[in-house]
């Protein structure tokens, strides 16, 4: 099974409460919500369609209880590609913490996370797909479990919050597999791991 994250960022990379002012306030971050006013249409179909391609969610604690107090408790809008996915297909949780998951279909992953993730990409075929969950993915990335990046890049600088990427950390090739210029300025790209990257060495 292919695990992909998917990713909303600004072009400063910070990832931390695009959906709302009040959705992740954490180390006193105050601009939350600077995703929505640029994201409709094509960029929710591109979305949708991503959502649609997922066999199974793979998220952090803090971005599972943000999607289940929403898309999880929201009743079926009958056109929503990304509702159906979340609520049809199973989700997975890496958490120490969460004990008594509400959310159907929830299986929490709290003793050894890479093992479980490893069996779960040992699957002949599929797409295991993490959105958000930043710390999560991270930890990802390092243990070189990630096969495919997706990032809509907005064209905003947010100026404060979590980053996608932090200052230090484990590096890579990438090969750009897919971009594509959406309306107001988001741009998708589609990248696969490719290694290591290569440095000038004079």
């Amino acid at each position: 099974m292919k695990l992909t994250t998917v990713t909303n960022v600004s072009v400063d990379g910070v990832m931390q409460g695009l959906g709302g002012a009040d959705e992740d306030r954490r180390g006193g971050f105050e601009r939350g919500g600077w995703a929505l006013p640029l994201f409709h249409d094509e960029a929710e179909t591109f979305l949708g369609q991503i959502y649609q391609r997922a066999d199974a969610f793979l998220f952090g604690r803090r971005t599972y209880e943000i999607f289940a107090g929403s898309w999880g408790t929201w009743a079926d809008p009958g056109n929503s590609p990304i509702w159906t996915a979340l609520n049809t297909q199973p989700k997975y949780v890496a958490s120490t913490t969460l004990t008594d998951p509400q959310w159907t279909d929830t299986t929490v992953l709290s003793a050894d996370v890479a093992a479980a993730v490893g069996e779960l990409k040992a699957k002949p075929e599929g797409e295991l797909q993490v959105h958000g969950s930043g710390r999560l993915v991270r930890w990802l990335f390092d243990n070189h479990l990630v096969d495919e990046i997706i990032l809509l890049t907005y064209p905003v600088v947010v100026g404060q919050g979590t980053r996608l990427f932090p200052d230090a950390g484990s590096d890579a090739a990438l090969d750009l597999v897919e971009s594509r210029a959406l309306p107001n300025g988001i741009t998708a790209q589609v990248y696969r791991l490719a290694g290591r990257p290569q440095y000038a060495t004079d």
